[in-house]
């Protein structure tokens, strides 16, 4: 299998993480999910599972109903962002079409009925939007969406009828949080009819300075439009990013470099740590990477354990569920003997 987009790196990669393009899909004459009743849910199930199998021509694809998937399963695939927390829970009638090398994945009987997702590494909303039209305009091709011809494609939430696109964008943002600016920058963001949101999206908390933004209206603006005006408040943030850290090197730099090499000691011999506290701590030593200030370690090492050390990884890593004490035991463990090789 191809390597995940969480393992790869992208344009701009030292700051842009990710991108995602997420539209969202109705079937035209069934209620949406929240409202509909066991059959109809069941109807949309294998509607999905015949159009995995017409998606042959972008990639391989497998089916997934999630009621037959393990909850340790189901977590790992909420961890490489593949679904919603919400997906997670109370799975019957829910599924997931997924690609091979994990890029597109669509949720199927989540908020909506289709929830088409292409994900790619770096900053790529462009490349990302082309994919996802594709994979659109092969399901549409075999099924009838909601849709009106004045508004647009109906779906559950208000905020997302009209194009259903929503944009987003996974940034690093260490530095303005160490020269106090990070506020500010994140205000102005809703300022512009952004949102932002943490790690794990709508609700989630925000580790390791990583930090969604994405449009938050899509009814009245053509996809062309909303991509553009994100990639310019991105193009800001990024700029602002690159100026903190320019600061810290000019001016900051004694006290910059004992954070990051206490961050790096504490990860290299500590015994017991969580997921939040190993997130901000990993995320320290990126920037100290990004500085030029350590030179003897992997940046994709960092990355890639950014994304091993969550609970449910950690847990399918050791082949068994485990207390949370014994997962911040065995993640100090691992991230040891990851960064004293």
């Amino acid at each position: 299998m191809s390597k995940s987009w969480t393992k790869k790196d992208g344009p701009q990669g030292d700051i842009c993480l990710g991108t995602r393009i997420r539209l969202a899909r109705n079937l035209a004459k069934l209620p949406f999910p929240a409202t509909a009743n066991r059959d109809q849910a069941k109807q949309v199930m294998k509607t999905a599972k015949e159009l995995s199998g017409g998606l042959d021509q972008l990639a391989s694809f497998r089916f997934l109903d999630l009621a037959e998937v393990d909850e340790l399963e189901r977590q790992i695939l909420m961890e490489k962002h593949l679904i919603s927390p919400e997906h997670t829970k109370k799975t019957s009638n829910k599924g997931l079409i997924l690609s091979e090398n994990e890029d597109i994945s669509i949720m199927v009987n989540e908020e909506d009925h289709f929830r088409i997702q292409v994900l790619m590494p770096g900053l790529q909303l462009n490349e990302a939007w082309e994919l996802a039209n594709r994979v659109d305009d092969l399901i549409e091709a075999n099924v009838d969406y909601a849709f009106d011809p004045d508004i647009g494609y109906l779906t559950a939430c208000p905020t997302n009828v009209g194009t259903g696109m929503r944009g987003s964008l996974m940034l690093h943002l260490p530095g303005l949080a160490r020269i106090n600016q990070l506020g500010n920058v994140l205000k102005s963001v809703s300022q512009f009819g952004l949102v932002v949101r943490g790690l794990y999206g709508e609700g989630s908390e925000s580790y390791g300075s990583i930090y969604q933004i994405s449009n938050q209206v899509s009814l009245g603006h053509s996809e062309s439009d909303m991509l553009e005006h994100l990639a310019r408040v991105a193009e800001q943030i990024t700029a602002s990013e690159r100026q903190a850290r320019k600061y810290l090197q000019e001016h900051n730099l004694p006290e910059s470099e004992d954070q990051i090499y206490r961050a790096y000691g504490l990860l290299a011999h500590a015994r017991i740590i969580s997921t939040k506290e190993a997130l901000d701590l990993l995320s320290t030593v990126l920037l100290g990477i990004d500085l030029g200030l350590i030179h003897d370690l992997d940046r994709g090492l960092v990355k890639k354990l950014m994304v091993e050390i969550r609970s449910a990884h950690l847990q399918k890593m050791m082949g068994q569920s485990l207390p949370a004490q014994e997962r911040d035991r065995l993640r100090a463990s691992l991230i040891r003997e990851r960064l004293n090789r």
